[in-house]
């Protein structure tokens, strides 16, 4: 697997900075995200720090920053876009070492602008944001903090609450999955070599991601150091509706459909967050019944394993464990998957049969398959 030479990458990124989720009620939201997730409370902007037009709640967990936004106002754009959409993720924001050279290479490449680069200060320093437009309504944010020292951003302030639950172990952002439309997988994917320097790592096709019923076909693209992955899922045909065209018919159109966070003990962290109400898609029995023929020798031990339902696979560099939750709002649109790298540098080809046939149960209680 050749990842592109760091020295070579004109949009030099240090990793995930945060990703921003446009919710119906942010206050509600960031308690399930504290009780359920492990999250801690961080920082927030409202009316009481100038903001008249929306409220943000930021939580953290080691690496992983989510921001929480609601409208204020029933006219806001931020409001139009939960009614068509529902929750889900507006910005997956990238740290850069300079936002306006990341918005100036992109542009110049054919980004469409969405943010441009703008400055904002307070007594902490000042950072530089910028963005551009992605798949859907969805958009990268570039964030440039070397220059501050505070909380989050200028215009918010710490969040000060005594609820502060127990983290689970969860790390930071392993990968996004986008979900886009028909015949678009090629498009996003020359999106990403052509304007972010993006390399294609892995390719899947309907013959390797499909059940009886449903498949898809998948691209997962990385930066060049490797720091980011976004693999990209568009609908194949199939005798019955899959997960992907299930979830472009309720988000409404193209959007993220789940982040993957790292552990570095899954059957803990999976543990406490079933304790905590988290629910996960069920894996048969029968699926562990060849899997170490399948993957060989693993230090786990295979009974909570099977107990969790936790997956495994494996590649030339090691063995992975993941595990994905059911969506975590009442449309069947965003996820989240937890998993432990064991070396394994891929994306657990091995399961996606178990995994298609455990969403397709989850569809088909709905009437969606």
């Amino acid at each position: 697997m050749q990842l592109q030479n760091e020295t070579q990458d004109f949009l030099p990124l240090l990793g995930t900075d945060f990703i921003e989720l446009y919710v119906g009620n942010a206050k509600q939201a960031a308690h399930f995200y504290k009780t359920a997730f492990g999250f801690q409370g961080l920082a927030y902007s409202g009316p009481e720090t100038g903001d008249k037009e929306k409220v943000s709640y930021v939580l953290r967990q080691h690496k992983i920053t989510l921001v929480l936004t609601t409208p204020l106002r029933p006219d806001s754009p931020i409001a139009a876009h939960i009614h068509e959409h529902g929750d889900g993720v507006k910005a997956i924001a990238l740290s850069v070492p300079d936002a306006r050279s990341a918005f100036d290479q992109t542009v110049a490449r054919g980004a469409q602008p969405y943010l441009n680069p703008h400055t904002l200060e307070d007594a902490s320093g000042k950072i530089t944001l910028s963005g551009i437009h992605l798949y859907g309504d969805t958009v990268h944010l570039f964030v440039e903090r070397k220059d501050y020292t505070g909380i989050f951003l200028p215009g918010f302030r710490a969040w000060e609450n005594n609820y502060q639950p127990k983290d689970v172990g969860l790390l930071h952002v392993d990968h996004c999955v986008g979900n886009v439309g028909w015949n678009q997988m090629n498009t996003w994917v020359k999106f990403y070599e052509d304007i972010m320097g993006f390399k294609n790592i892995l390719t899947f096709d309907d013959k390797q991601i499909s059940t009886e019923y449903s498949a898809l076909m998948s691209k997962v693209m990385s930066n060049g150091n490797g720091f980011i992955k976004f693999p990209i899922n568009e609908p194949a045909e199939g005798k019955k509706k899959s997960q992907v065209e299930e979830y472009l018919e309720f988000y409404r159109g193209e959007g993220v459909q789940h982040i993957a966070i790292a552990t570095h003990d899954i059957i803990h962290t999976v543990t406490q967050l079933i304790d905590r109400g988290v629910e996960f898609l069920q894996i048969p029995d029968s699926y562990y019944e060849k899997l170490l023929s399948r993957v060989g020798t693993i230090d786990e031990d295979l009974a909570p394993l099977q107990q969790l339902g936790i997956l495994v696979d494996r590649d030339e560099e090691g063995y992975l464990l993941q595990i994905f939750t059911k969506p975590v709002e009442d449309r069947p649109t965003l996820f989240f998957e937890i998993i432990q790298r064991k070396g394994a540098r891929s994306f657990g080809a091995g399961n996606f049969k178990a995994l298609f046939e455990a969403l397709e149960r989850e569809q088909e209680l709905r009437g969606n398959l």
